[in-house]
């Protein structure tokens, strides 16, 4: 009888502890973060810098390459718009390890309260565990196992032992298990927060970094005036590729135009008027005549610059239409060129960035680039053309004369 009460007391023992672990890994389970960044994240960012560190090096080897004659101006603004590009998706990069970094940093904290949390729920079950067994008085094993009265009886205080030995194994490889793990999460909170570090310093270096070859590009420009024969042949050269680059956007343009109407399409001019193209309303140089700036624009100019833009600023589709030409030039630097319909474009030239592409619609007021000074450019500003009828036009409204429709509320260069 006595048999019977000690064998259901040790196994109660053993279900119970059973019992008690499998609460601890139910709730360590249910505890456990949704993952919200990843080290691989971590790594993907890094082989994209890597990338992007080896087009830097390929880029710097080809602007060694070239002279400082004037002559290869252009070819070497080239190079630089595409350096300081390079560059700006570096900083991108850096500034995406960061954020993923502080993400980690954040959700390793959570994690390492959580295990320490757990570890000291585990470390109580194996006190108490071992309470238990002073309570009852130290019993071998063995001993148990040599009070059998039977062959049955052995097997049955064996299958007693075993229970309650896994049970207890359980308990203390659970709690080594959550130890090693905090040790882990603290070896990689430190990780983290030294490539953090690493990171932001990095960042600080690059952005100083596009500063100079920001200058450096706008520099090469200006220099162009040291010789005015030199200055005035690479102007003619530019003048023509902008005058030819406009007349193949006419031609797409066309193009588009008899697809459309080919397919059933309206190609009617798209109603409405103009909205400014940035947020900017100051105006560095009009349509028409005027004094080349610098000695180096066009003394004739095709389009409206705009002004107090700087390197970021967004740059909006005046009107809504089809992309027709996204792509960069000597002259224009990244330039887009959208189709209104019949004979209306619109055109945004020397942007840092484009973000949209050839065939694609974009309603009034969507974001098509990033301002810039790419190409024939000596400062971040938005060169912006209107073509109506075939016929480049004035896009800004005559305050004398307004003109419904067009851009209002300006300030020209000189006046403030």
């Amino acid at each position: 009888m006595e048999q019977k009460k000690a064998r259901r007391r040790f196994a109660r023992l053993g279900r119970g502890l059973a019992a008690m672990a499998m609460v601890v890994l139910l709730v360590a389970a249910e505890a456990s973060p949704v993952l919200a960044a990843t080290w691989s994240d971590v790594n993907d960012l890094k082989n994209q810098a890597s990338s992007l560190d080896s087009k830097k090096k390929e880029l710097q080897s080809k602007l060694d390459s070239l002279s400082d004659d004037k002559s290869e101006a252009m070819a070497r603004k080239q190079l630089l718009d595409q350096q300081i590009a390079n560059t700006a998706a570096q900083i991108q990069n850096t500034e995406a390890q960061i954020a993923e970094y502080a993400s980690l940093i954040t959700q390793t904290e959570a994690e390492l309260a959580d295990a320490e949390e757990k570890e000291e729920a585990q470390y109580e079950l194996f006190c108490a565990r071992v309470r238990d067994m002073e309570e009852r008085g130290t019993v071998s094993y063995w001993s148990v196992l040599f009070k059998a009265t039977s062959f049955t009886d052995l097997l049955g205080r064996l299958d007693i032992i075993n229970e309650i030995m896994d049970a207890d194994q359980r308990v203390i490889d659970e709690l080594q298990a959550l130890q090693d793990e905090i040790e882990a999460k603290k070896s990689d909170l430190e990780t983290g927060k030294a490539e953090e570090e690493a990171a932001k310093a990095d960042l600080e270096a690059k952005k100083s970094e596009l500063n100079t070859q920001r200058s450096e590009a706008n520099a090469v420009i200006q220099q162009l005036t040291a010789n005015e024969n030199e200055t005035e042949a690479v102007l003619a050269d530019l003048e023509a590729e902008q005058d030819s680059l406009w007349a193949e956007a006419q031609r797409l343009s066309d193009q588009l135009i008899a697809q459309q109407a080919a397919s059933g399409q309206s190609t009617e001019s798209n109603p409405g008027g103009y909205i400014w193209p940035v947020n900017s309303r100051y105006i560095t140089s009009t349509v028409g005549g005027r004094a080349s700036p610098g000695g180096i624009g066009s003394t004739n100019h095709k389009g409206t610059d705009i002004g107090r833009v700087g390197y970021t600023s967004s740059v909006y589709a005046a009107k809504a239409g089809t992309v027709i030409v996204s792509q960069y030039s000597s002259s224009y630097g990244n330039y887009v060129v959208i189709s209104h319909g019949s004979g209306n474009t619109t055109l945004y030239a020397h942007m840092s960035s484009r973000k949209v592409s050839v065939g694609q619609y974009v309603n009034q007021g969507d974001v098509i680039g990033i301002t810039g000074s790419t190409g024939n450019s000596t400062g971040p500003h938005l060169h912006f053309e209107v073509t109506e009828n075939g016929v480049r036009v004035n896009p800004l409204s005559d305050g004398a004369e307004p003109r419904m429709g067009y851009l209002s509320g300006y300030t020209l260069s000189g006046s403030a």
